[in-house]
This record gives structure tokens, C-alpha cells and sequence, in this order.
């Protein structure tokens, strides 16, 4: 027993900052976005709080799957930017839709929603829940450097989810971390005492990008490789592959070492969203969803890499 995607939903703030807009904010140009990023724009909150997105996509995946909130027995939130430390941002989509069950958040950076779906299954082995609402929402405009043109060109805001229930479709998964912060951090902010004496980090997304790009390159092949291995399928068998959208350029190095997957069965939205963090995947596996592409049977490769540093891919079966 594992589960199956009932249902997924998304949301997606009403301003669009293009690459143009940006570079009247700092030294940067359209041409230099696309040709290092692949981003042309990204949707910034402006009145949206983390729980508005993460409540609007909760209620997109009920509506798509069907079932009401009350019937959910548990709720995983995914993400690094809930607008409060407590209550997490689980608790306040379940306050906000009406359901009862228990919730909590879980932090893995931008593979989190994968992460989420390996702890979901978890409880649907043990047979403790029936329904189960996985969420993820990232306001990362709100954790960015507005003056460094190297991160604040890559990050959006945007939320997804999706409803799982019982079934045998979570087909294999791979998860991995090398922690450290010495690649990609984001310090906290935890100034209040008077006796703490050690200077604190500002409350940014720092990255090294060289050695961000080659840890996710390197991940995401050797991840979709296992997971693939494991479900025991193969390149011509894969419909679709939903990769984090994180740099269009990693996405496309990735897809010519995998050459058994046809590139065209890689999914992109980046040019259009951005980095939206963990929100990434189910954003962009609810596109796929709306739009048709993924009929009942096809087999969907899902991978994600970036803070930890941590990587996490999955097979799910469609339906």
C-alpha cells in the first residue's frame, strides 16, 4: 500500500516583474536573464501572504481531486518562507479550509515537496490516513537581495499542492543530503537575546553558483537514473519529467546526459515562473494535470534539487 495522486491545484501571484522591470533595478538585461537563467518573468507577491498561496492551491487540488476538507487525515506543508515560525503553514491552510486533521511543516529547501510525498507514504503504509493534503508555497521575494543581480533575477513566488489517497502508484524514490552551508544558505535572524555575542548573518538567499550548478546537474542524472532503475521502467516508457526550476541550462544539461528520456518529455514553465523553491514541482505538475498531458498509466519522473544540500527524485504512476 502506497498512495496515488488524487488531485493537484496551484496558484500564482497577480504581478508579473519581467526581465525588463529588473533591469531598472539593478545592472542587469533581458539577454543576460535568458541566456544564464532562462527566466523572461516571475510572479512577486504583492498583498499575497504564504498562506493566501498555499490556501488557494490547497482548495485547487480539493476541487481537481474531489474531496472535502474534512475528510483530509493529515496536511504536510513544504516550505522555507511561512509567514509565521509558529503556527507552521500547514496549521493555517487547515484553518483556513475548515478541515480538523493534524498538520505540520517540513524544511528540505526546494526538493521539500518530494520530501513531503516520501513522509505521506510513509503513513499510508502504516494504514493511519485515507486522504492527505501535501502543500508547498514559497514567497522567496521575500528572502531575496534585491541589489544582487546574481540571485534576484532566478526566484518567484507560487504555490502548489496536491491530494493523495490510497492506491499503489508511488512507484520509487531516492532522497540524499550533504549538509553544510557553505554552497547555499539562508541565515535566519534570531536577534532578540542580549547575551548572544556572535555577529548574525542578513536573512538572505546566499548561493555559489558554479558549485550550485554542478551538484544539480550531477544529482538530478544520478537521482532520475535510481528511481527509474527501481520502478524498473525506462526512458520510452516515462510520459513526462517534472524537474525543479531552478536554471534553465541545468535543466537541459541534465536531459543530454539522460539521453534514454526524449528531451522533449522534460516539462519547463521557468521562463514563465521562475525558481519558485519546493513549490516548483507541483506548479508545474498541476500545469501538466490542467493541461491534459498526463493520461491514467503514465509513468511521471519527478526531481528536485537545492539547499541542504539536498536532492530527492520519485516515479509516480498516474492516476
Amino acid at each position: 500500500m502506497s498512495f496515488r495522486i488524487l488531485g493537484t491545484g496551484s496558484f500564482l501571484p497577480q504581478k508579473v516583474l519581467t526581465n525588463d522591470d529588473l533591469s531598472h533595478m539593478v545592472e542587469t538585461s533581458d539577454e543576460w536573464i535568458t541566456k544564464r537563467v532562462g527566466v523572461k518573468e516571475r510572479r512577486v507577491c504583492t498583498t499575497e501572504t504564504n498562506t493566501d498561496m498555499g490556501v488557494a492551491a490547497a482548495l485547487a487540488a480539493l476541487e481537481d481531486s474531489g474531496v472535502k476538507p474534512e475528510e483530509l487525515d493529515l496536511i504536510i506543508g513544504a516550505t522555507i518562507s511561512a509567514d509565521t515560525i509558529s503556527p507552521g503553514l500547514a496549521g493555517m491552510v487547515q484553518n483556513r479550509i475548515g478541515a480538523t486533521c493534524p498538520c505540520f511543516d517540513m524544511n528540505a529547501a526546494c526538493p521539500g515537496f518530494l520530501f513531503a510525498l516520501e513522509v505521506a507514504d510513509g503513513f499510508f503504509v502504516k494504514k493511519t490516513v485515507k486522504k492527505v493534503l501535501v502543500v508547498s508555497a514559497e514567497r522567496m521575494s521575500g528572502l531575496i537581495d534585491w541589489t544582487d543581480r546574481s540571485t534576484c533575477v532566478i526566484f518567484g513566488d507560487g504555490a502548489g499542492a496536491a491530494v493523495l489517497g490510497e492506491g499503489d502508484n508511488y512507484l520509487a524514490s531516492e532522497l540524499h543530503t550533504a549538509g553544510g552551508d557553505d554552497v547555499i544558505s539562508i541565515p535566519t535572524w534570531w536577534n532578540n537575546s542580549p547575551f548572544y555575542e556572535h555577529q548574525l548573518k542578513q536573512n538572505k538567499v546566499n548561493m555559489a553558483g558554479q558549485e550550485t550548478y554542478k551538484f544539480a546537474v550531477s544529482s538530478m542524472v544520478r537521482d532520475i537514473q535510481s528511481v527509474m532503475a527501481k520502478a524498473g521502467i525506462t526512458g520510452e516508457q516515462v510520459k513526462a519529467v517534472v524537474p525543479h526550476q531552478a536554471n534553465y541550462r541545468i535543466i537541459n544539461e541534465a536531459r543530454r546526459r539522460l539521453p534514454e528520456i526524449a528531451p522533449e518529455k522534460f516539462l519547463i514553465n521557468i521562463q514563465r515562473c521562475g525558481n519558485t523553491s519546493s513549490a516548483s514541482e507541483p506548479i508545474l505538475l498541476d500545469e501538466a494535470n490542467r493541461q491534459g498531458l498526463l493520461q491514467p498509466g503514465d509513468y511521471v519522473v519527478l526531481s528536485a534539487f537545492g539547499g541542504g544540500l539536498s536532492s530527492a527524485a520519485s516515479v509516480v504512476r498516474w492516476g
